[in-house]
């Protein structure tokens, strides 16, 4: 039986790493800020067989000590300050948690000699590439990221392989492009038009307010993503791998096909900030654009080439983008009946 300890367990990537390694027998403890609560635990009943320590990615001390105490046969790092626009606000905690928490964790195997026993992954994202004149991309494309969040992450992926490279030590970057699930935070734009669909379907709300429409993303499902993270960890020797879909689809689109789940047809009328989406059949105005929403700076177009993954992993995505608004919204919409 393996041993995994994963940091930001309760997000939406650690949620679906536990499940699917406790699918596979594995002991699994996670690194948390403050414990789950009740319901949470409720939603995802398999969360009650995780041993949960408190604290935070920041704190070198605490890294420290759980490593030495589990001593894991795999480490997923997933904590960090995620939000690319709250990166923009809070950029200090952001480099500490983003670029240094991989150090620490990285610092506690080699110093505890853990490097021949312990395999790591290190989260990515796709905005390191940021503006890029290259599309798709891939493990060769050069990386310009534009937010500090995509910073942050960058720092990580150098120090991960310097690591590697430098004391032989198994550490996997995984480059993962935009990953949606019903329980993805509310605060991403994509929960955000799921849960906003919902409730305006259940006539507790009126109107979305967005911001860049046009921008355009490779999304999949964080189920099939977290199985490719799995994967990494169990090759023979380390690698760096981009997951993704390879299909791109704007926030506009995200918005209408989220809509024609619960039966809506949006018509758009105006342009740029004034620019609105209505009801084809009512007229009513359901979309508006707020310009709090803009990032400082936006990557216009994000797409990945997972070919190398297919190759050596075996993994390709199995949720298409029709599929995964679908799940999402009929979920959002049994979550707003319970509420009301």
């Amino acid at each position: 039986m393996k041993t995994a300890f994963i940091t930001g367990i309760t997000g939406q990537d650690g949620i679906y790493l536990t499940r699917l390694l406790m699918d596979k027998n594995y002991t699994i403890h996670g690194l948390v800020r403050k414990l789950p609560n009740n319901e949470l635990i409720t939603m995802h009943p398999f969360l009650k067989n995780v041993k949960f320590y408190t604290g935070d990615i920041t704190d070198t001390a605490t890294v420290f000590k759980l490593i030495a105490e589990i001593q894991p046969d795999e480490i997923y790092n997933l904590a960090a300050m995620s939000h690319v626009k709250a990166s923009f606000n809070n950029p200090l905690y952001t480099a500490d948690a983003d670029a240094l928490g991989i150090v620490r964790i990285l610092e506690a195997v080699k110093t505890l000699k853990l490097h021949q026993k312990t395999k790591i992954y290190q989260a990515l994202s796709s905005e390191l590439f940021g503006k890029c004149e290259f599309s798709p991309q891939n493990e060769k494309t050069p990386f310009n990221p534009q937010n500090p969040y995509a910073i942050a992450k960058l720092y990580s992926y150098w120090m991960s392989k310097n690591y590697r490279d430098a004391y032989g030590m198994f550490i996997a970057n995984g480059i993962l492009y935009n990953h949606e699930s019903p329980i993805r935070g509310e605060d991403y734009v994509t929960r955000k038009i799921t849960l906003s669909v919902a409730k305006i379907k259940h006539g507790i709300q009126d109107t979305i307010y967005l911001g860049n429409l046009d921008v355009m993303r490779d999304w999949g499902f964080a189920g099939d993503y977290v199985e490719a993270m799995w994967k990494m960890l169990q090759l023979e020797h380390p690698e760096d791998f981009v997951i993704a879909t390879g299909i791109i689809h704007s926030v506009r689109q995200f918005v209408e096909q989220s809509f024609q789940q619960v039966g809506i047809t949006i018509e758009w009328h105006g342009t740029g900030i004034k620019e609105i989406g209505i009801d084809k059949n009512t007229g009513t105005t359901l979309v508006k654009i707020d310009p709090q929403f803009f990032r400082p700076i936006d990557v216009d177009i994000l797409v990945g080439d997972a070919t190398k993954a297919e190759r050596i992993l075996d993994w390709t995505p199995k949720t298409a983008f029709s599929e995964l608004i679908k799940i999402m919204v009929e979920s959002d919409l049994q979550y707003i009946k319970k509420l009301k």
